[in-house]
């Protein structure tokens, strides 16, 4: 499989569901689905996945962009604030409907019960998880 995977639309359905269940992009799904609003920044991501490279996060990050499971939303610039995150990252709509139909979103509820009861984050986790969110992702 190339690396220039196109859009969810144009891969085929077997080739996109073994490109988003490789372990690291899973994870970043997971992820997603599990953070109190669904738009996890890149900070979050990274400390979800203390095992995995900041580069590495960042790399399937973009893959899944590419594939356009995931969208970047950012903060408009007057609802930016300083020592916050602007950027986040969230589902889009093909790829909420994509893994539901090939039941990949049935453990969501669960996935954010286990995300409330992490008891050991850190204070900057705490402050990103209450930042500012775009409103219209």
């Amino acid at each position: 499989m190339s690396t220039d995977l196109g859009t969810a639309g144009e891969m085929e359905s077997r080739e996109l569901v073994h490109f988003v269940t490789q372990q690291t992009r899973f994870a970043l799904i997971n992820n997603i689905l599990q953070h109190p609003k669904q738009l996890p920044s890149m900070y979050e991501l990274e400390e979800l996945n203390p095992s995995v490279s900041e580069a590495t996060v960042y790399k399937h990050i973009q893959k899944l962009i590419n594939a356009g499971m995931v969208k970047e939303v950012a903060l408009d610039d007057d609802q930016r604030r300083q020592g916050y995150p602007w950027k986040f990252y969230g589902l889009t709509e093909e790829g909420r409907t994509f893994l539901n139909e090939h039941n990949l979103l049935a453990a969501e509820e669960t996935l954010q019960q286990i995300y409330e009861t992490i008891t050991n984050k850190s204070e900057k986790i705490i402050k990103y998880e209450n930042a500012p969110r775009p409103d219209d992702a």
